[in-house]
């Protein structure tokens, strides 16, 4: 007796995991194309007056418009500082701060549906970079690119989703290696609206803290990169194994 069954895995057989990752792949580079070329931001006195406007729900509206400019690659230095300017530096860096780890997040999840290869193929002249720090890697990873300087948002959340970051570990770490950037962009417009000597050490104090996080971060990275293969290579030799007994 002889059954038929259908061309699972055969010459039939419809790879739709690919097809619907290569439409996606397709729609989101289209999305982003259009992003870049037509959206415009509009001026730090327009995004005041949108933000006035609204009244009470003023930084909700800020938050929720930064959160959508840092999903894209559209860059989120503008909404910093407009930040600065409008709230100053204590509120203005705790609003630009949830505003770019909420886009983060939705870089990230959006990285995870889409899978590697699709990912790596959006992320364009960033992938090399990207891949060689990420993979691999962990919280020092993405705290080193959030850090260094270059290197925009959204291929760290992207490539992050895409090379298996741990969500714990991308979270952390942006909030973390996030807050020195926002706060020195806040500070920079914080001294712009108002150009006095107590802006002024706010705005050297957190660019001097940023160069600082960057290359601790970097050296750790560094570290725990060259620790893995010594650690797989003792994992491998029996006389390494015991002598660390």
């Amino acid at each position: 007796m002889t059954t038929t069954e259908g061309p699972v895995g055969g010459r039939g057989h419809v790879p739709w995991g690919t097809v619907l990752r290569n439409v996606a792949l397709v729609v989101v580079v289209l999305v982003m194309i259009w992003l870049a070329f037509n959206v415009r931001l509009p001026s730090i006195a327009g995004i005041r007056a949108d933000v006035d406007a609204a009244g009470a729900w003023g930084p909700i509206v800020f938050v929720l418009l930064y959160a959508v400019v840092a999903t894209t690659p559209i860059p989120v230095t503008i909404m910093a500082v407009a930040g600065g300017m409008i709230f100053g530096v204590p509120l203005g860096t705790l609003l630009s701060l949830i505003g770019v780890v909420t886009g983060c997040l939705g870089g990230y999840g959006i990285a995870r549906l889409l899978g590697e290869s699709t990912v790596m193929r959006l992320l364009g002249s960033h992938a090399a970079v990207v891949e060689d720090r990420l993979a691999g890697g962990g919280f020092y990873a993405v705290c080193t690119l959030r850090l260094m300087p270059g290197i925009p948002y959204w291929p760290v959340n992207y490539g992050s989703g895409a090379l298996g970051i741990t969500a714990r570990d991308f979270l952390v770490a942006t909030v973390l290696a996030s807050l020195p950037g926002q706060l020195s962009l806040v500070a920079v417009g914080a001294f712009m609206g108002s150009p006095d000597v107590p802006h002024g050490v706010v705005l050297g104090c957190s660019w001097a803290l940023v160069i600082v996080l960057t290359v601790l971060a970097f050296r750790r990275w560094r570290g725990t990169r060259a620790q893995a293969p010594a650690e797989g290579e003792a994992a491998q030799d029996p006389g390494i194994a015991v002598g660390k007994a």
